[in-house]
Formats: C-alpha cells, structure tokens, sequence
C-alpha cells in the first residue's frame, strides 16, 4: 500500500505553461504603440503607491472595484530621462486574493511601509500590516479583522461599519500623527461618521467614535451637489441620500484642517467642502460648499461616481489628483472609456496647483472598449497577416442612463507590423457598422463555418430582447479580402439562447466536422459548457444538435458550475492533441489537456502562468465577480507555430500570454481512460482507489492543485482524507505508460 503525502500546490517550470508577453505584438490608434495595450483595462480603480521591488521608488498598486481584481505597476526610467509606469503582474500575487468592494494602502504604523486597509462582508473594516521580506519587498499579515470603536468615555467593542458602496477616507484627521477614519454611516449614508484613533502612539487600532455629524455635513437627494451643511437638516422634499460616497481629504486653504472632496454615485460632479472649524473641531458653514473646487482644479466631472486619489501620478515628487469611478456596476449603462483623469500638480505639496491632463491617467495607454472584452483573430484583408476584431458587451452611444443608447461595437484592428511580430492598429471603430443592429454582449469568433475556404464571423450577442449565436458568412472567394453578408441577420437553431453565450467552433470528436462549444448561463442546462455535434448534411443554421449539456463537468472550488464560461481549442502545450481553455467569472484560466481522451470529469490545471518573481506557476488572478464577463481566444500572433492566448476582461481590455516549454514530440495514449474504482464516496476519513495495473494517485481540489499523492505505484490505495476540508475533490490515477483515469469524490465531515 503505497504512502500518502501533502504536497505544495507549485509547478516545476521545466514543465508547460504560458508566461504573460506583452512584447509579442503591438497596438496602436495612430503612429505609436501603446505601451500598457495588454493590461486589461480599467473600469472603477482605486489607486494607491507602494514600494514593490525594494529599490527605494514609489510603484502603483490598482484595486479594481468591478471586478475585485488587483493591477501592480513599477515605476521605471523612460528614454526620455523621467519616470513611467511598467505594467509588473508578478507582483500581484503579494496580496491577498479575496479583496472586496475598496483596498487602500494607508501606513498605520509609521514604518515607511503602507498597510493594506480593506472591507469584508457585512461592511466590516480588516487590516494588513506590511511586512518586509528577506529582500525587503511587501508580505501582508492580517491584524484584525473587525475593527471596532468605544463611544466616547462608554463602553466599547462595537464594530466599525462601512457601507459596501462608499470609499472612506483613510487619513489622519485631527493633525496627531495617526490615522483616523471617516465615512458616511452604515445604516443611512447621510451623515459623516468619525472614527478618531485613540492609540498611545503609532501602530494602534484603537477608535473612538468623535462625530456621528463630522463637520455638520449631511447629504441629501435633492440634487447631485446637495449637502446641508452648518448643522441643518435637508429639506422636507430633499430625502436624505443612501448610495455610495468616496472621500478624500486635503486642506484647500493651508489653514491647518482638513477640507473634503467628494463623490456619488449616480452623479457627474466632484464636491468641495470648506471646513470652517479646526483640525480638532470640524465645521461648517452656509458657504462650505464650493461653486468651484479650488487649487486650480475649477468643475471637475466624471461621468458616474467620481471618487478622488492623491499620489504622485506623474512620479515628479508632487502629489497629484486623480479622479476615477467608483462603480461597483455598470447597471446605469453608462460608457467607462477613458474615465480617469489626472491633474496634475504644479505648485507644491503644501500649496498646490492643480492641471488637468486631457491623455488622463494610465487608460490613454491601453486598449480599452468600456466593457466585456472578447477578441478574434484571423487575415481579413488577405494581405498575409493576421488581423484583430475586439468586441465590447455595449457602450453608450447618446445621453448616459439611457438604455436604449446601450448598445455593443465590434472593432477591426489591421495587422501593420510583420509576420513576426504583429502590431494591431485601429482601423475601423464600428466594424460593419454593428452598433447600429443594437447588440449586446457581442461574443465573436472568426471560423470557416460553411468550408468554403473563406473565415466567417459568428458571435453569440443579445438582440431586441432575444439571444442567438449569430453568424455572418463570407461571400468573398478564398484569399481574398473579407466581404461579410450582413444585410440577413441569420442564427443558429436549436441552442440555449441565453445572454452571453460564447461559441467555440471545434472538431470535438475528430471527424473533420466543426462542433460547437458553447459556454452559457442557461438555467436550464446541468453545466456550463454544451457540446453540440455539426451534421454537415443539414442546412448550416440546422446542422447542430446537442449531445452533451455538462461536457468536461466543469466546476468551481465549491462544487458549483461557473458563470459566463467562455472556451477555446488550440495545442497548447505541443504534443499534437487539442487542448480546451477556459475562462469564467472566477477570472481563473483553465487547461484540460487533450480533452478529447478525457470522459466524465475533465482534469484541469490552473497553475498556468509563470511568476517571474518567484520562478513558479501560478492561476490567473484576474478578479472575480458573478457579472464578470470574461473571454479566451487562443491564434498563432508571431508565425512560429505556438499559439498564443489572449483573455478580454470585463474591464474592456485583453492580456496577451505565450507559451513556454511546449514538447515536440506528440504523446500517443498519454491521457488515455484508464479504468479505476473508488469507494466509499462520499467519504469521511479514508478512500479506496483500485486499478488493473499499479499507478500514482494524485488528489487534486477543482482548481487543480495537488492536494496529495502518492509515492510510489501501486494496484491498490488506501488514502486517508480525514484532514482534507469538506468538499468535492478529483482523484487522478496515472500508470507507467501514461493512461490516466479521474473520478470525482467528496469529502465530508465526521
């Protein structure tokens, strides 16, 4: 009976994997590249500065709300001899995974090194204290969990609550050296709470509760700039406001106390208020509130939520403004191109003056649709190389919050660079002109559907209430310039039809015939991806009938099917067998390795991504949220045989990965079903797994991380899962000629 050992969840790196290459291609809008095009875009970011790499210079870290995803940047020389910004994923992995709603870096402990301040269900406050490495970089130990706060001179111990849709103010308030907080409260969102922190000295958590009425400002849903200010109460009509605030401290008038700027959403415009009062005692005053913001900065507007940053943007020493959405959603419909803005500091620290930059700040160098990226390649003007088609989910085309003005585009981006080393430029904004056919959730795919050697477009999209995977065929001969046939709007039939399909078009059983994949949400499906086989003797939009409503049985840590999956095929990793990628909701990629050999459960991995910090492979953390709509394309971009992947995040933007260490030699039977007997399943403290010949086991939970194994073959295991948590497990049985078997189990308390 063969041993059973933990093992870590990190992968050798002389083994398959893809590794983050931006270089591998450009994108540009005019005459230069962008040099953030492959970052992932931007839709409500919080900003915040951190010595990542220990070499004394400020970098950025970006908590992306919408999606709860986390963006490093190192601070590097330009040419020009100043400073900018260099995209570093490697460093996003320091932080925790399971951020929420805001994260800030605040330094509570007066050690130079910026903590991780953040929010946790129910609206509780936690902390991370900073803590340098052997090489001095950021680990994050959490500290608390809960903060809590005394009532003045009573009693104590009740939990600092913050509203999920409000971004606090995390600064030190009263002038004492320490940090204080301030924000609306939980229960109303009309007045402004402070939390003063009452610590001996630097390093405490401890809070008293100073104001529930800091300052004598109270919002009201009068209008967007309605507060009563000076102690009086909103009007009669004016019901007090609930939405969300985001607030930062500054003192506008160098007068000692800190001012507020401030936000809301559902409204354009920032807010300035003048504290009348001192450091100690704030107040104001029926003239508090400013017709115009000063330092400079005039009327600043966002197109939804406006929530201000201080940091040295432009990395000259100086604090500057910068202002984005705070939006958790999108549900207002509104457009999120380009919608941070920078302004610049041109005075000082202590007097500042503020310039507004029209590039804005970071978006301006990325490839950003507002929304739910997804893209497609292949040579559409027949001139040798491979072009680009990005879709968007929608956009709003017309007066923001209006719904019928929400509608999705599909981009052509033509390949002017070399077979090599494409570089996509921006050719045509409105590619056939689709955001007139007021689509959305467009979800394309370039395939030769009716084998007539010429690629079609075909996309899953909702249209006029209804969802289809619609498809536009090539009327041009083979090898020459597209010429798509939009004037009939055709779909196929007998699908599921939900909102955000994505098609994948596949040889699934390898019989020459282009299968379907489609990733859905469909309620009335057991999985969420469907394999539907082609019969190429019926009419194309007839020809797709189901054969499978859960293929590969794809599932989450917790057992439960994902959201909004979208798959690819390619050989990924080179051994001459096609492989499934997926994406979801979870932002984690997946890999099942030729997953035609595979039945029931498919394996995945997800440690699929090299970190080039720590030299291991890690999974895809690129957000996760139910609303996420994420996307896969696998394309040989540089011509040399290897495909590359290109994931479109909801953030508007795409990541571009190439492989590493792919094989050469193709595996006959590697991943061939190899027969296997599990019992008892469930189980509560033991497994027993039998096969023909002797084999390895390896457990893995469902994002592929090997949990244990064995160490030596054996025809029969007796494993002991006792001190595994609850919950669906996938245990792997390999033999000495590489047929492998799955099965899936549980495991349940006892």
């Amino acid at each position: 009976m063969a041993l059973l050992l933990p093992l870590g969840a990190l992968a050798q790196t002389s083994q398959f994997g893809l590794e983050y290459r931006p270089q591998a291609a450009g994108i540009s809008n005019g005459a230069d590249e962008l040099p953030l095009a492959w970052t992932g875009g931007l839709n409500s970011p919080q900003f915040s500065s951190i010595d990542l790499n220990a070499d004394g210079q400020q970098d950025l870290f970006v908590f992306e709300r919408m999606t709860n995803r986390v963006q490093t940047y190192l601070s590097v020389p330009t040419a020009s001899g100043g400073r900018g910004w260099q995209y570093a994923p490697e460093y996003e992995s320091l932080f925790p995974g399971d951020l929420q709603n805001w994260a800030l870096l605040r330094d509570y402990d007066c050690d130079n090194r910026p903590d991780l301040w953040t929010q946790i269900g129910g609206g509780d406050v936690r902390v991370f204290r900073n803590v340098a490495n052997a090489a001095g970089r950021p680990t994050f130990q959490l500290v608390s969990n809960q903060l809590t706060y005394n009532l003045g001179s009573g009693p104590g111990g009740f939990n600092i609550r913050l509203g999920g849709y409000d971004i606090p103010a995390i600064q030190d308030v009263d002038g004492d050296g320490k940090l204080d907080i301030l924000s609306f409260d939980f229960a109303s969102g009309s007045y402004l709470q402070y939390f003063r922190n009452t610590s001996a000295g630097c390093g405490g958590l401890q809070f008293r509760q100073e104001s529930d009425y800091w300052g004598g400002i109270m919002s009201c849903f009068s209008t967007c700039t309605g507060y009563a200010t000076g102690g009086v109460a909103c009007r009669p009509n004016g019901t007090n406001h609930t939405g969300g605030f985001g607030l930062l401290l500054q003192d506008f008038d160098q007068d000692g106390d800190q001012d507020l700027l401030l936000g809301r959403d559902g409204c354009p415009e920032l807010v300035g208020l003048r504290n009348t009062g001192t450091a100690q005692l704030a107040a104001t005053n029926s003239s508090s509130q400013l017709a115009t913001l000063p330092n400079g900065l005039g009327v600043v507007s966002l197109v939804n939520y406006p929530v201000p940053f201080s940091l040295d943007a432009n990395q000259d020493g100086k604090p500057d403004l910068v202002v984005a959405s705070g939006l958790l959603d999108n549900t207002d419909r509104v457009s999120l191109r380009n919608n941070v803005q920078l302004f610049e500091n041109t005075g000082t620290a202590t007097a500042p003056n503020y310039v507004r930059r029209t590039t804005g700040f970071l978006t301006d160098q990325m490839l950003d649709v507002s929304e739910g990226a997804a893209a497609a390649f292949a040579d559409l003007d027949a001139d040798g190389l491979v072009d680009m088609l990005v879709a968007n989910h929608g956009e709003q085309y017309g007066a923001p919050f209006t719904e019928t003005n929400y509608r999705a585009t599909l981009a052509f981006y033509r390949n002017v660079g070399t077979r090599s080393r494409p570089v996509f430029n921006l050719a045509d904004a409105d590619y056939l002109g689709l955001s007139a056919r007021n689509f959305r959730g467009l979800r394309p795919t370039l395939t030769d559907l009716n084998r007539d050697g010429a690629v079609d477009l075909a996309f899953g999209a909702t249209h006029q209430g209804a969802s289809f995977v619609f498809y536009f065929l090539n009327t041009a001969a083979a090898n020459q310039p597209a010429t798509f046939n939009t004037t009939q709007l055709t779909y196929l039939r007998n699908l599921g039809n939900t909102a955000g399909d994505t098609p994948c078009f596949a040889d699934v059983d390898g019989d020459g015939n282009l299968d379907l994949l489609l990733g859905t949400n469909s309620i009335n499906t057991v999985g969420s991806l469907l394999y539907y086989r082609r019969n190429p003797a019926q009419p194309l939009e007839e020809s797709f009938s189901l054969v499978n409503d859960d293929f590969g049985r794809i599932r989450m840590a917790n057992g439960e099917r994902p959201f909004t999956l979208a798959p690819t095929v390619t050989d990924a990793d080179g051994d001459g067998t096609p492989d499934l990628l997926t994406i979801d909701h979870t932002g984690v990629l997946r890999m099942y390795a030729n997953y035609r050999a595979q039945n029931g459960t498919f394996v995945e991995r997800t440690d699929l991504v090299l970190n080039s910090r720590t030299g291991q492979y890690e999974a895809t953390h690129l957000g996760a949220n139910t609303r996420a709509r994420n996307h896969v394309v696998a394309a040989d971009l540089s011509n040399d045989g290897a495909p590359e992947v290109v994931v479109g995040l909801e953030t508007g933007g795409l990541l571009l990965y190439g492989t590493r260490n792919r094989v050469t030699s193709t595996r006959s039977n590697q991943a061939a079903a190899l027969a296997l007997q599990l019992y008892p399943n469930p189980a509560t403290t033991k497994v027993v797994v039998e096969t023909a010949a002797p084999t390895r086991v390896a457990i893995r939970d469902l994002r592929g991380r090997v949990v244990m194994q064995a160490t030596a073959p054996a025809r029969r295991h007796q494993l002991k899962v006792q001190a595994l948590a609850a919950g669906v497990y996938l245990l792997e049985a390999t033999d000495a000629e590489g047929r492998r078997g799955v099965q899936r189990f549980s495991v349940v308390g006892y």
